[in-house]
């Protein structure tokens, strides 16, 4: 799957992710420097790669899937970047995001490698969504041709809504 950033082409590092797999697990580290694995997650869920969270894009994705949170029933919404802890807290607090969880892939760069995100270049996560049901099967995978670009929401949302 060709990816770019800004036009360029990269290269994504570790195991692409596809429709009908089984969610593979990861470590993480929680805003209270808590590592966590995603085996503990259950139900449904929509695990949302991005860059950085303090960025223009970045921003407006996490925003859009804190909004949609709420109507997502019995469903969590996860997003994974390579930020620190402390910086991912710092935003949600100035942007009023409670209603997703954020993690950091920083330490052990678990996320990135068994979901087919880390870019190379950049040592970043690329933008990308899973959407995971209830008996912990991938829906759904978008992996955005173009990082600078939002995903498709509506495509991820419709998937966890089946």
């Amino acid at each position: 799957m060709p990816v770019t950033f800004q036009g360029n082409p990269i290269t994504l590092a570790g195991h692409e992710v596809k429709v009908g797999e089984r969610v593979p697990d990861f470590l993480a580290v929680n805003n209270s420097l808590e590592t966590v694995s995603a085996e503990t997650f259950k139900g449904k869920r929509i695990y949302v790669s991005v860059p950085s969270i303090d960025t223009d894009v970045c921003d407006l994705e996490v925003r859009r899937f804190n909004e949609e949170a709420v109507n997502l029933k019995g469903a969590k919404v996860y997003v994974i970047s390579m930020d620190l802890p402390f910086a991912q807290a710092r935003w949600c607090g100035a942007k009023g995001v409670d209603k997703v969880m954020t993690l950091s892939d920083y330490k052990d760069h678990s996320f990135a490698h068994n979901f087919g995100t880390y870019i190379e270049e950049l040592g970043l996560l690329t933008r990308a969504v899973f959407v995971i049901n209830e008996e912990d099967e991938v829906v759904y995978v978008e992996y955005c041709s173009e990082v600078t670009n939002e995903p498709d929401y509506k495509a991820a949302l419709d998937a966890l809504n089946k």
